[in-house]
């Protein structure tokens, strides 16, 4: 019997494509021991436990970005963190470490290194984060969600996907979701969404300029966010507001075109279902959800406008014209298609299956 640990946590970046993972670990190996890895403060801290999983947490430890008491302290705290999840490991005797990412990834890889268990990594941005980076050179077995990704001995297994999203029949569920959402299924349909979270600009701007947008020809599912303030639901026909989607499958198999932010899941599903998309790549941090769109941008699937460029001017003079050039989406819908797949689950978990048939027999701890 294995015993997986499975690390990462904080964004739902880090946190869907480790539980798709682990279900797919639990379908394949039903006898297999699954825990998770992650801190309190996280989403793993509330999905994790939801799905059925033991989340095992140790204290955040960024790396300090300056000189200071916290830079000082750094170096004590990451050796105790380390030596927690060594203690995890010979505890539980884990056989293997699948790191996604985050906070928890490098104590773990650290960790995994210093009790020699088998090791394996997913990088699910195109611009790998500094954790995964430091893991790849402990290990062969690293899988990536986008091409071009620079990280030592990466290869593309793509973006582990929920079951949903990796399930879907666009065409079979139209009907559904077109009932669902009380749409009209004579008219195209834009699905806007900033995340979870939302995003201001995004909303601002849709919010202004949804008598042009209606005016196209298209009719709109606008999800704002749990997190951002509310718009105001002006309650136009074809104009359908919502905080968030509990069938966000749904509205996936209803759009002709998405407005979306480019972080890793959204872009992965996109691609994967055959959703041309019009990017608004998040304006903070290190420029990654800009280089997550890259592929699908180059393929001529998508198309990219800055954070601060997002206006209702961009809207009048870049969307408008794109609703209404119907045959141009249809290409688009066509060539993002080529660099989207639906099986990235299965192949980072053959990819885990291969870090451990790499250890000789009578090796593994379990």
């Amino acid at each position: 019997m294995t015993t997986y640990l499975l690390a990462g946590g904080g964004t739902a970046g880090h946190v869907n494509p480790l539980l798709a993972v682990a279900d797919r670990l639990r379908e394949r190996h039903p006898d297999a021991t699954i825990l998770v890895l992650g801190t309190k403060e996280g989403l793993e801290a509330r999905l994790v436990p939801e799905r059925g999983y033991e989340l095992l947490t140790i204290d955040r430890v960024p790396l300090p970005r300056r000189p200071n008491r916290a830079a000082l302290r750094f170096p004590a705290r990451l050796r105790n963190t380390i030596e927690s999840v060594r203690e995890i490991i010979r505890e539980r005797q884990v056989d293997v470490v699948v790191g996604f990412g985050g906070y928890v990834s490098a104590p773990a890889y650290l960790a995994a290194r210093a009790e020699k268990v088998p090791l394996a990594i997913h990088e699910a941005n195109a611009r790998p984060g500094v954790a995964n980076r430091l893991g790849a050179r402990f290990t062969p077995h690293v899988g990536t969600a986008f091409a071009g990704t620079r990280i030592r001995g990466g290869q593309v297994v793509g973006m582990p996907l929920r079951r949903e999203i990796e399930q879907l029949n666009r065409f079979e569920s139209r009907r559904e979701g077109i009932q669902f959402f009380g749409l009209d299924e004579r008219k195209p349909t834009l699905l806007v969404t900033g995340g979870s979270s939302g995003a201001k600009r995004i909303n601002d701007t849709i919010s202004q300029a949804i008598i042009l947008i209606l005016g196209a020809g298209w009719q709109v599912i606008h999800v704002t966010g749990e997190y951002r303030e509310a718009i105001d639901d002006p309650k136009l026909a074809g104009y359908l507001v919502l905080k968030y989607a509990d069938r966000m499958d749904l509205a996936l198999a209803v759009a002709d075109l998405a407005l979306t932010r480019a972080g890793t899941a959204t872009v992965a599903e996109l691609c994967a279902l055959g959703i041309p998309a019009v990017f608004v790549p998040y304006a903070v941090g290190n420029g990654e959800q800009r280089f997550n769109a890259r592929g699908a941008v180059d393929a001529g699937g998508a198309v990219i406008v800055d954070d601060a460029a997002f206006t209702l001017d961009w809207v009048r003079s870049g969307l408008v014209p794109l609703l209404r050039n119907r045959a141009r989406i249809a290409d688009m819908a066509a060539r993002i298609a080529t660099v989207g797949t639906l099986d990235g689950t299965d192949r980072m978990v053959d990819l885990v299956d291969r870090a451990v048939s790499a250890v000789p027999p009578g090796k593994l701890r379990g």
